[in-house]
């Protein structure tokens, strides 16, 4: 990931003024992974003023789950590298899901038309670009390459479906193994099943199922046991408990022979004493 916005692109634009396209755009461009592509309405975009664009140029060509979060600005410039005008930084975001491309609104149209404005009538736009976050598959090839060496399909809604279920499963065994549920694993199986089935090759995602399905079941078994020695030791507390029970029961009952035979002693040998003095 990069970690401050360098320039990604310069582009010339001949003849600007000249220009009849409403929109025009650039060559393409490599950054961060992916190839974007410049863009100018020379003739406005719902007001006065120049906008420049930019986007992702193929993104029918991306993978599956691709997604990227990028900082940038832009630069417009005349031939001899005078500054005319720079943007703000601005972030977008870039995914299947939205809009790929960004606007930015530069000078107004009536500024880039004054004579000698433009040295040579040529416009020069430099763009900044920082990757702040990239989110694709293409690791997974780059890291087990033979995945989908036999996965060849034919239509691409198939070809999305089941890689976004590759995904979906990557994510799951992502979960710590004691938080995933019988039920998770279960369908872990199935649609790892399902992939092999259609060509992709993930015995590296199989191993990685059955380890975190043996950790789960380790932890269950331990968990078992535990309950059962935690049961033991309540059985004998209570043994225990019931025991001191018995022990205060023959206390009291010992105590109460002891006061009794000390009474029978002491009245005996008081009427001995008794019985003495009579008879002297």
């Amino acid at each position: 990931m990069e970690t401050e916005l360098k320039k990604a692109f310069t582009w010339e634009v001949d003849n600007f003024s000249q220009r009849n396209d409403h929109a025009i755009n650039s060559e393409t461009f490599s950054r961060g992974g992916c190839e974007w592509f410049l863009g100018v309405y020379a003739k406005g975009f719902f007001s006065d003023h120049l906008y420049v664009y930019f986007g992702v140029s193929n993104p029918e060509s991306m993978e599956p789950g691709w997604k990227m979060r990028a900082s940038y600005f832009v630069v417009l410039l005349n031939q001899s590298g005078k500054e005319l005008c720079r943007t703000s930084e601005a972030c977008n975001l870039f995914c299947p899901e939205v809009s790929n491309w960004c606007f930015s609104k530069t000078l107004p149209l009536s500024k880039l038309q004054e004579k000698g404005f433009l040295e040579n009538n040529k416009l020069t736009i430099e763009v900044y670009i920082k990757v702040a976050e990239v989110k694709s598959v293409s690791w997974i090839f780059v890291k087990h390459p033979d995945t989908a060496v036999h996965f060849l399909p034919k239509n691409k809604l198939v070809k999305k479906a089941h890689m976004n279920t590759l995904l979906c499963l990557i994510k799951t065994l992502r979960k710590p193994p004691l938080s995933l549920s019988e039920t998770e694993l279960s369908n872990a199986y199935s649609e790892l099943t399902k992939l092999t089935e259609v060509g992709f090759k993930l015995d590296w995602l199989k191993s990685k199922l059955e380890k975190a399905s043996l950790e789960r079941k380790k932890s269950v078994s331990d968990g078992s046991q535990v309950q059962q020695l935690k049961e033991q030791v309540k059985n004998l507390e209570l043994t225990v408990w019931d025991l001191k029970v018995e022990l205060e029961k023959e206390k009291i009952v010992a105590d109460k022979v002891f006061s009794f035979e000390f009474i029978e002693f002491f009245i005996k040998r008081f009427f001995l004493s008794c019985f003495s003095i009579s008879k002297n």
